[in-house]
């Protein structure tokens, strides 16, 4: 098991990060299964919810969710309630995360021990991707990738600080991932096996749009001045900006309110981030095009930190 997590509060990237881990595991022949805890997910079903069987066409949002798959005869009456699942059941990330990497299984459930037995049993899943898990003791991960702002190394402990745990807590890392381009300075005890840098860039926005014009930037994530200044760097000239905090559920009266601001500003385009995009495409109607902008991580230097990943998976085999 793969583990990607941090020691703080907020946004580090972490979803991000295990999408690049899974795409990096499905490349080099794996088959992995990204297992999540849902949070945020309007409805939490008994049992494990599967967002993605790594199979499914997950890009048509908006479309009601595929008949269950066939689950093995070994697996339990509990583990029959999986189901493909729509953002409802799944939340925002998971959906976001079975986009990304369609190769790869995408399972949600508060316990992730019994989402790893049904993506092994039922759907032929061969390494786990455990999102947000540094903190998660109750399943034993065999390599730990935990993300690292500067920042965290100048806080506390909650409530005093943003920290979930001591930054001595390093010291169980197997890698440690630098969010930003700050110095930084790990303690002693920190001792992992590869450092690396995560590295943000924007994809390719999913429908043209020329520099200059006008756009309304929505983002409900962890950190929306960094996504609007994104938008401003793509040359586009945001008209009004529209955060919200993170895995929020959109209403109806938010889409009347984000439709009202691009028709008030004259915006060519309301542009929105990847998890966003999932909870608004088949909202609306829109009066101007909905236009995604992904975020694209890599963790420099790329070859070192994909040889370090499969010889680690390897390693614990």
């Amino acid at each position: 098991m793969i583990s990607i997590g941090n020691i703080s509060m907020g946004g580090r990237g972490k979803t991000p990060l295990a999408g690049l881990v899974a795409r990096l595991l499905v490349e080099a022949g794996e088959r992995p299964a990204i297992l999540s805890r849902g949070y945020g997910r309007k409805i939490a079903d008994a049992g494990v919810t599967i967002v993605s069987d790594g199979h499914a066409d997950i890009a048509r949002l908006g479309d009601p969710p595929s008949p269950p798959p066939p689950l093995a005869s070994r697996a339990s009456a509990r583990l029959a309630s999986a189901r493909l699942a729509d953002i409802d059941h799944s939340g925002d990330e998971p959906l976001m995360l079975a986009r990304m990497v369609p190769g790869a299984a995408v399972l949600v459930c508060e316990q992730r021990a019994l989402a790893g037995a049904l993506a092994e049993v039922s759907l032929g899943c061969t390494v786990h991707v455990l999102d947000d898990g540094f903190q998660h003791h109750a399943l034993r991960r065999d390599v730990d990738i935990v993300l690292v702002a500067p920042e965290d190394l100048t806080t506390s402990v909650m409530p005093f600080g943003r920290l979930r745990e001591p930054i001595d807590a390093l010291a169980d890392a197997d890698a440690i991932v630098i969010d930003g381009d700050g110095d930084v300075t790990l303690p002693a005890s920190a001792t992992p096996t590869f450092q690396g840098r995560l590295r943000r860039r924007l994809g390719a926005p999913s429908a043209t749009l020329p520099p200059g014009a006008r756009v309304v930037a929505v983002a409900g994530i962890a950190t929306p001045q960094r996504f609007f200044d994104a938008v401003t760097g793509q040359g586009w000239a945001v008209a009004e900006t529209l955060p919200f905090r993170d895995h929020h559920l959109f209403s109806d009266d938010d889409v009347q309110r984000i439709g009202a601001a691009a028709t008030r500003s004259g915006a060519a385009a309301i542009v929105a981030t990847s998890k966003d995009m999932v909870k608004l495409s088949g909202r609306g109607p829109w009066p101007v095009p909905l236009i995604e902008l992904p975020l694209e991580v890599s963790v420099e230097p790329a070859d070192q930190f994909r040889e370090w990943l499969l010889e680690s998976l390897a390693r614990v085999r």
